[in-house]
């Protein structure tokens, strides 16, 4: 069974080119923009890791994320924020993320943080 990636991230060219890459490697992906958007996937799909761009459309990724975690069916989901921001590794463990990515991110950091969490 293909594993599940939740890419949420409001730039849509990084978002095309990180779901191409994770479509090529095998897993099952998909796309939010907004924090609605992610809730609904959250719930049908039940996805196995979640990259988080830390600001969609002026929602707050760190606020998403810390529902995230209070939430019983989903506070186990590995959560990778996503950033340009030099504050990126201290919101991480604010906010009980997993890890994060700082922007811009080469394929190969892309890929190895995915394998860590779902190999």
């Amino acid at each position: 069974m293909k594993k599940k990636i939740l890419i949420a991230e409001d730039d849509k060219a990084i978002t095309e080119v990180v779901k191409l890459i994770l479509d090529n490697e095998g897993y099952e992906v998909f796309t939010a923009d907004q924090g609605k958007t992610i809730y609904k996937i959250l719930e049908v799909h039940n996805p196995d890791i979640i990259l988080l761009d830390i600001w969609l459309y002026g929602e707050d990724g760190s606020q998403l994320a810390k529902h995230i975690r209070s939430k019983p069916k989903t506070k186990h989901i590995p959560i990778i924020l996503m950033s340009a921001n030099n504050e990126t590794e201290k919101i991480t463990k604010e906010v009980s993320a997993d890890d994060f990515l700082l922007k811009p991110f080469d394929i190969d950091d892309l890929l190895k943080i995915v394998r860590k969490y779902v190999g």
